[in-house]
């Protein structure tokens, strides 16, 4: 019987918070191992390839002992007096550009969601004044933070506002070079960007290229920090919740800080850290239950950072479940993943797959010991899902779900058996299998199942063809995940990946290879706008989802480290953050 998770059972701890901090473990060197396994039919003796992984962030133990003290009353009750408060600043403000600057500050302390529709309409009663011509002496500070603000929140708004700060040559003019306020913001919209906006391409070399000048002379401290933190990590591809909390640290240095917005943000951060906290430990016991961590030994436990996984796809309070839903997928896509990469027989992964496809419990007798328990968690994991689905909304999503699985498992085995054949795909090969067994559309299927959206007949046939803004955020994810991990992986005895395939391809460099694959990135991060800008066929909540998949792959991946190996110093700190240290408030 598979879990079913109420959240409104599951007991608050109010003990005082445990001050710890987590420190990385060592990463390890892959190894082969000879196994013997009992089959239905016959003993057989497999040369099997292991990892020999790190050890996950934090285990069932540790997990089952965090605590925090920001629950109960007092603290929903100030919460909804300091939102009050907010409420009437953003009604009471006339000037146009403290209301952009007001709205900017509080996406930034992750604070947005509590205030959706009166933004909404604060940005779009300043593009009225704006497209009316009354408004027509924003300067480049100004006119990027309107066009940024409104693209994040689904409002079109042209390229051809940047029009006047351009010479005839179609640059920007050389006496904004140093203006680094209006850089840093012209930067940020730049990652606003559609295909075909050479306006917004020309603002992102420019305002880089000046940002980083601006570095070599001196800045006041505090514009310099946003500067190099805006340079390392772009907000339009930061994770929501982590990037809150740097500016919430950052904001409480500010000299022009408002404090009532200031304890607003720590208190809603912690709070929902606390509601974090409880929904992590469901998932570890869900996964300490099924016994696979302790009996498939091959096979990472990611539980924790599977978690992260669905903070970063979905941080808002009231999607619980989803975080839930996505923690089970993840953890049983890298069990899956690692079956096929490390440890599968080719002919264990070819009759594991017919299983999937199949989708029929009774042909698991065909299959080893090991393969079964994954089998059976991963039925009962998504057969729960599609009962809730059929019990509160009457759809039946079971062919779009199960569909979903066996099209990973067949690119799964797709890649075993380039790697057992000595095949080495070209980068369009790769890629178009890629997209597929990064296991980006399983994710976002099961993201947009748990979110109890509209289901309709269209979006389920959509989910099975690779929607664009899924195709687009999971290529992020692979070409994210190659940029930090290829040569690990490849050193287990993985294929080629997108890396290597390009150098292989165009006879280039690997460096020369590594610009490529970034400059796909970026061009894939212009299609997803495209879907958070203009009209896409699924609702706003999945569109955040794909967003937040792209931005949890920066954030592991993009600089060239291994964040979910385990071994990197920033997948700790991610984890602290987001789940083990509240923020300290100032009384």
């Amino acid at each position: 019987m598979a879990l079913i998770l109420h959240f409104s059972t599951i007991p608050a701890h109010t003990t005082s918070f445990p001050p710890r901090i987590l420190t990385a473990p060592r990463y390890r060197t892959s190894r082969r191992i000879s196994c013997t396994l009992t089959t239905q039919s016959s003993d057989l003796t497999v040369d099997r390839r292991t990892a020999n992984y790190a050890p996950t962030v934090a285990n069932n133990d540790f997990i089952q002992s965090l605590s925090s003290n920001f629950e109960g009353e007092k603290y929903r009750s100030r919460v909804e007096e300091l939102t009050d408060y907010t409420k009437r600043l953003l009604e009471s403000e006339k000037d146009q550009v403290t209301l952009l600057q007001l709205v900017d500050t509080l996406e930034r302390l992750g604070l947005g969601y509590l205030f959706r529709d009166k933004i909404n309409g604060v940005l779009r009663a300043i593009l009225s004044s704006y497209n009316g011509g009354t408004k027509t002496d924003l300067d480049l500070y100004s006119t990027a933070l309107l066009l940024r603000l409104s693209r994040q929140n689904g409002i079109m708004v042209e390229e051809d506002v940047f029009s006047r700060f351009m010479d005839e040559k179609g640059s920007f003019k050389a006496s904004l070079c140093r203006d680094t306020k209006g850089n840093l913001s012209l930067y940020d919209a730049s990652f606003l960007a559609l295909e075909g906006e050479p306006i917004l391409d020309e603002a992102r070399a420019f305002s880089t290229k000046n940002l980083k000048d601006d570095l070599k002379g001196s800045l006041q401290e505090e514009l310099k920090n946003k500067v190099v933190h805006a340079l390392e990590s772009p907000f339009h591809w930061s994770v929501t919740s982590l990037e809150a909390r740097w500016f919430i640290e950052a904001y409480g240095k500010s000299e022009d800080k408002n404090p009532k917005l200031l304890e607003l943000a720590k208190l809603a951060y912690n709070m929902r850290q606390a509601q974090y906290q409880i929904e992590l430990k469901a998932a570890s016991r869900w996964w300490t239950n099924t016994t696979v961590p302790h009996k498939l030994s091959f096979s990472r436990d990611r539980l924790a950072e599977c978690f992260l996984w669905g903070l970063a796809m979905t941080h808002l309070p009231e999607y619980g479940y989803t975080r839930f839903v996505l923690t089970q997928a993840s953890q049983l896509i890298t069990t899956i993943d690692d079956t096929y990469d490390l440890y599968g027989s080719i002919d264990e992964l070819e009759r594991f797959t017919d299983v999937i496809e199949r989708w029929d419990i009774n042909a698991i007798d065909k299959l080893p010991q090991y393969m079964k328990m994954i089998c059976f968690a991963l039925f009962n994991s998504a057969n729960e899902l599609a009962y809730t689905s059929l019990k509160e909304q009457g759809w039946n999503i079971v062919p779009c779900l199960s569909k979903l699985w066996a099209d990973l498992c067949k690119a799964y085995l797709k890649e075993a058996k380039w790697y057992n054949e000595g095949y080495m795909p070209t980068l369009d090969e790769y890629i178009e299998n890629a997209v597929i067994s990064i296991s980006g559309s399983v994710m976002l299927g099961n993201a947009y199942f748990s979110l109890k959206a509209n289901i309709t007949d269209e979006t389920l046939r959509s989910l099975v063809n690779l929607p664009e803004v899924i195709k687009w955020s999971s290529l992020i994810l692979r070409l994210c995940d190659d940029l930090g991990t290829s040569m690990e992986e490849m050193s287990r005895g993985d294929v080629l990946k997108s890396i290597q395939s390009s150098m292989r391809d165009n006879g280039s460099t690997e460096d020369v290879a590594r610009q490529h694959i970034r400059n796909l990135i970026s061009d894939a991060w212009k299609k997803i706008n495209k879907d958070l800008i203009l009209e896409s066929p699924f609702p706003r909540d999945l569109v955040d989802a794909a967003l937040g998949l792209g931005r949890m792959s920066h954030a592991y991946y993009y600089r060239g480290d291994d964040g979910f190996g385990g071994s990197r110093k920033e997948t700790f700190d991610f984890f602290n953050k987001l789940l083990v240290q509240p923020i300290p408030l100032d009384h």
